[in-house]
């Protein structure tokens, strides 16, 4: 998953930006100026002047916050934190001017930046220079513990990375809680900066006019904050009878694995058993659950792309060759130049994987610390489809140079990813021959640990933050609410007794990152859905599942018109483009999946499901 940034757009994820008064004024005419009714023709000019600061000051703010993630040191840390410091000072001044605009009858495009414009702040700080210096510190400083963070283990000193490894590959109980627990103490230094952090945005947030930082973002959606939050909620009743069935079958098969005392065969599940540091994803412990009789039900990508000599690059450029098949320009020179595609032996970077464009048109670039095996073969996939977003909207105005919404953005390269079948790795030249199997579950039931599992965490995450933001949550609840959700929404439990001190959700660097995390949600439903509009698109008609729109030039010049049009209208209008609904729904998903959810039920006939 990405935190994916662009020149204007690192702005909305990250707070922004400026404005200047347009022209030499003196004090008395600036006085008259705020006390008189304001004009259509004076929000045009606010705008435009607006617009153009955010350009040239996103461009400055997102060369900073490369470099800091690509190179983490106190230094870098104090140079990031400073520029922040003047993107959110500036950002506050042009968001409570935008104000001043409230109640005019304004032009829709207009009207719509004004909106866009006062929701970029990711965190917003107050009109108060003291603390908004304290909120860049903070800020700053909860990155750099994340992206620092080590484990002792086994008198070793491993990365994230590493014992992400162990989470994916061991089954030994013992360790896989060793490196679970490990990586968990790294955010116990956040809690009280993370506490302070939210009080001083939710004081800019209530300048803004929103009750808190949580329903400023639930604002950002086209829709009251709190139609959203129903929205949302309707779309997981939907796909949560899939999900339970998954649980219950994944269940059964580890209590048979590690046996009853480890996981019961009733209620929620040790989250450190399932492949993942996060257990957000359980496709790595895809053999322990496989149907009986099957060789594994899916290609090993992992061996294939050694096989074949693919390194990071490579396997970037077939990334790539998946877009321009479907008729995108190819990325420029200064992508392969000047991304980071493996990581450093000699410095600390940020290596969450990430997609950057730095000026707003084509200076795209990728940041990862790529391993060769599958799993990044398809977040290179990912990566890229916001690339090729960010470069087709490219000339949109600088605040629509983003996603039609945030779900969008995650859902492009997500999509595209669904179209990597076997027919597809045939086609590139990865394996020989499409495996001959008729059998469609084990590929199925694969596909499922990963984007099935996923849904109740991606809602899970800021249905904490929303109880954090909006103050149901108070500091010394902040673990136990995010257990509490977490076995509510994924059936999952801490596997060991938490210390009073822990900040589990520190844990995951979209917390301290602050990175808002409902796009991957949307995403998981969005990609399914413009998946099944390519494919109809395409006159498909066999099993949804075996369709590659790889190559097909028409899906991707309708795509491209969706892609194209940025923000600049109502996510519903760039939904209704290219898949002609105006809804997002879980329909897709749970057509994608039903004969596995058939399966699913078979097996769980005679087991006590749920938690």
């Amino acid at each position: 998953m990405a935190q994916w940034k662009s020149g204007i757009s690192v702005i909305a994820l990250t707070v922004a930006l400026s404005l200047t008064a347009c022209g030499e004024k003196s004090e008395n005419e600036a006085d008259t100026a705020k006390t008189a009714a304001p004009t259509v023709a004076e929000a045009e000019a606010f705008m435009r002047h607006a617009e153009q600061k955010l350009s040239d000051e996103g461009k400055s703010f997102s060369r900073k916050a490369w470099v800091q993630a690509n190179f983490i040191t106190a230094d870098t840390n104090i140079i990031v934190a400073e520029a922040d410091e003047a993107f959110t000072l500036l950002g506050v001044k042009l968001a409570n001017e935008a104000k001043r605009f409230d109640g005019l009858d304004l032009p829709p495009e207009l009207a719509r930046k004004m909106t866009i414009l006062k929701a970029a702040l990711t965190l917003p700080a107050p009109d108060d220079a003291e603390k908004t210096a304290e909120l860049a510190t903070i800020k700053a400083n909860l990155d750099a513990t994340y992206g620092t963070g080590k484990v002792e283990m086994e008198g070793e000193t491993l990365s994230l990375g590493q014992v992400s490894d162990i989470m994916a590959e061991d089954r030994t109980p013992e360790r896989l809680l060793a490196a679970w627990d490990g990586w968990h103490k790294i955010s116990k230094p956040m809690k009280d900066d993370y506490a302070r952090m939210v009080d001083i945005a939710n004081e800019g947030a209530s300048e803004l006019g929103y009750k808190d930082v949580g329903a400023m973002w639930r604002g950002g959606y086209d829709m009251d904050p709190d139609a959203f939050a129903a929205m949302v909620d309707e779309m997981w009743g939907d796909v949560k009878p899939l999900y339970d069935a998954l649980h219950c079958h994944v269940r059964a098969k580890l209590s048979d694995f590690y046996g009853d005392r480890v996981v019961p065969d009733s209620g929620p599940i040790p989250a450190h058993l399932l492949g993942n540091m996060w257990a957000q994803e359980w496709g790595n412990i895809y053999p322990v659950v496989q149907p009986e009789g099957t060789a594994g039900g899916s290609i090993d990508v992992t061996s294939k792309l050694v096989e074949k000599g693919y390194d990071a690059k490579k396997m970037a450029k077939a990334a790539e060759g998946f877009f321009t098949s479907l008729g995108f320009e190819p990325l420029p020179d200064t992508f392969w130049d000047r991304s980071l595609f493996v990581k450093p032996a000699d410095r600390e970077v940020q290596c969450h994987a990430s997609a950057w464009n730095i000026d707003g048109k084509d200076d795209v670039r990728i940041k990862m610390c790529t391993k060769v095996n599958g799993e990044d073969f398809v977040t290179v996939h990912h990566e890229l489809g916001h690339n090729f977003y960010q470069r087709a909207y490219k000339d949109q105005s600088p605040l629509h140079q983003n996603g039609a919404n945030d779900g969008f953005h995650e859902a492009i390269g997500d999509m595209v990813a669904l179209s990597m079948t076997p027919d597809y790795l045939k086609q590139i030249g990865l394996i020989e021959e499409v495996p001959a199997s008729s059998d469609p579950i084990p590929a199925l039931l694969r596909q499922a640990m990963d984007k099935v599992a996923f849904l109740p965490f991606g809602l899970m995450v800021d249905k904490w933050r929303w109880q954090v933001f909006s103050g149901e949550v108070t500091p010394d609840q902040y673990n136990d609410a995010w257990w509490k959700l977490r076995e509510e929404y994924q059936g999952l439990k801490a596997p060991n007794e938490r210390p009073a001190d822990a900040f589990d959700p520190g844990a995951k660097y979209h917390i301290p990152g602050n990175t808002p995390y409902m796009r991957y949600f949307l995403a998981r439903i969005l990609q399914f859905q413009f998946y099944k509009a390519a494919c109809d698109q395409a006159g498909w008609t066999g099993p949804l599942a075996e369709c590659s729109i790889y190559g097909n030039k028409e899906v991707g010049a309708k795509f491209n018109a969706m892609m194209e049009m940025g923000a600049s209208k109502p996510w519903p209008e760039a939904l209704e483009a290219f898949t002609g609904s105006r809804e997002m729904s879980g329909e897709a998903i749970i057509a994608y999946f039903e004969p596995l959810k058939v399966w699913l039920d078979e097996q769980n006939a005679n087991r006590t499901c749920g938690w």
